[in-house]
């Protein structure tokens, strides 16, 4: 018989957690392994709230496993590093990203593509290596093997850091794979949310010439005065998308609703690339005539590997890049899935864990 999530491990862990696709989420008890050789405990301080959270909860892409913590922008202090841990000590600022685990052993992760492994082992709604759950950071700590483990230099804010974990990794890697990071290429951001405000200040860190695209007039003045965009294009407008044609060398499209794809490979120019980091739940159709007679891509990419997540970690904190966040308790997470549900967010939500976190006998944990 299998054990309950309170027995599967020697240490005790409490956080909360969706029992079913109703995606209610509520205060859990559960456990976490011992430290091994080869991990680093954190004490969780702040995690991020990515809408893969809301969609997960909700078992919309089918392969949710319940009951479920989620949770995959973990920031927070190292409590216990084991004997075979070199880049971790007791008291580090630490992050956990979108996976905890993968074979080490195929072409990808040979490569640092450890996102792309076959055997790729998600931070929650997966299985580890041992058979059991993986649990999320919507919960006092968490144990990780120290390849999956990022640190976080000592002038990067936590709670801004947070969402670098995965909203700031899935807009930084394919600027940089597709060759869209050199200064003065001129990069189209679909979508104003949490992944196209770090794609916006990415960019721009990059030395990049920046226009946003969105079906909303009334993001232009947030995009260009607040958040440093050169131009906007508000993709309902035909003379505006007419008149930029053909002005872009690449998208990067974090759109995950339902959207018309040839009006944006229209604005690229020849040899340009669409590159696609949203998920819409439905197919999306593409016209591959304009990507003939233009030699365009549209492609698609996931978060990236180790090696470039920290990367990403430290170009952001050389940079003074950091997520727009509102910080929220604990308890407030129901309604703040509402509101993420209706975009009602600029531009992430990150969970004051170490604060907010109450045990069943109402103390914060410590």
């Amino acid at each position: 018989m299998s054990k309950s999530p309170e027995e599967e491990h020697s240490q005790k862990a409490f956080g909360w957690a969706a029992r079913d696709a109703s995606g209610v989420l509520s205060p859990f008890n559960f456990s976490r392994r011992a430290n091994g050789d080869d991990d680093v405990t954190l004490k969780i301080l702040y995690c991020g709230v990515c809408h893969s959270d809301l969609h997960l909860i909700k078992n919309e892409w089918g392969f949710s496993i319940f009951p479920m913590v989620p949770g995959h922008e973990i920031v927070g202090i190292v409590t216990e590093v084991g004997k075979k841990v070199t880049k971790f000590k007791v008291g580090d600022k630490a992050g956990v990203g979108c996976l905890v685990g993968s074979c080490r052993a195929c072409p990808s992760c040979d490569q640092h593509g450890e996102s792309y492994c076959p055997k790729m082992i998600l931070t929650y709604s997966a299985i580890y290596h041992d058979g059991t759950p993986t649990y999320g950071g919507y919960s006092d700590m968490i144990v990780v093997d120290e390849h999956f483990v990022v640190c976080f230099p000592e002038n990067l804010p936590l709670d801004g850091g947070a969402p670098l974990l995965c909203a700031g990794i899935t807009v930084y890697s394919p600027m940089k794979y597709f060759g869209l990071s050199e200064p003065g290429t001129h990069l189209g951001v679909v979508g104003l949310g949490g992944l196209g405000h770090m794609a916006v200040k990415f960019a721009k860190a990059f030395g990049l010439k920046v226009t946003v695209i969105s079906t909303s007039p009334s993001k232009e003045e947030e995009a260009v005065e607040r958040l440093g965009a050169d131009s906007f294009l508000v993709s309902r407008d035909p003379k505006q998308m007419e008149a930029a044609k053909g002005t872009l060398d690449g998208i990067i499209d974090t759109v995950s609703a339902v959207h018309p794809l040839l009006p944006l490979i229209d604005l690229l120019k020849s040899h340009g690339k669409l590159i696609m980091v949203g998920a819409p739940e439905k197919p999306l159709e593409l016209p591959v005539f304009p990507l003939l007679m233009g030699r365009k891509i549209v492609a698609g990419t996931s978060f990236g590997g180790m090696k470039e997540t920290q990367e990403m970690i430290d170009f952001a904190a050389k940079h003074n890049v950091t997520a727009d966040i509102e910080v929220i308790p604990m308890d407030y997470i129901s309604t703040a899935m509402e509101r993420l549900v209706k975009a009602d967010i600029r531009y992430r939500f990150v969970i004051d864990i170490g604060n907010t976190l109450k045990s069943p006998n109402g103390n914060v944990q410590v």
